[in-house]
């Protein structure tokens, strides 16, 4: 079951939207901090942003651990964002050049040797930092 996950890290790191969409179940459902999708058409179209925004986005695994049909990975993910990144709300973060590197887990669930589920996790503010975007205001407490 577990190779699975390990096919679909080749993909991503491929970035080969055809292997990666082979490797769910048609009902699969993915999120991310900032989507969620509903079969692999949209997780595909998902990677493919992602790939525009970072074109060397690679992930390396370093963790792998499998119970049933339960697997939760620990990866990193490192990539230079050379194209437009779409951010939380809908606005557009053009080329900044700058890279970025998140530590991040992933939670799935298997049937059949295919993805059913997919909980991915990564620090967003960590990653927008890093492209040196300005956060939120500081609220003011007050008294």
């Amino acid at each position: 079951m577990a190779d699975v996950v390990d096919r679909l890290i080749s993909a991503l790191n491929a970035h080969d939207v055809d292997a990666v969409m082979r490797c769910y179940r048609p009902d699969a459902v993915a999120t991310w901090p900032d989507m969620e999708a509903g079969n692999p058409q949209e997780i595909g179209s998902y990677c493919t942003q992602m790939w525009e925004a970072f074109p060397n986005l690679r992930f390396t695994r370093w963790e792998k651990t499998a119970c049933g049909d339960a697997i939760a990975t620990e990866m990193v993910a490192c990539g230079t964002q050379t194209g437009p990144y779409l951010l939380v709300g809908g606005e557009v973060l053009e080329a900044t050049g700058r890279s970025v590197s998140a530590r991040c887990s992933c939670f799935w669930n298997v049937v059949d040797d295919l993805i059913a589920s997919q909980r991915f996790y990564y620090d967003q503010l960590q990653v927008y930092t890093q492209l040196g975007m300005c956060l939120p205001p500081v609220f003011r407490l007050s008294r």
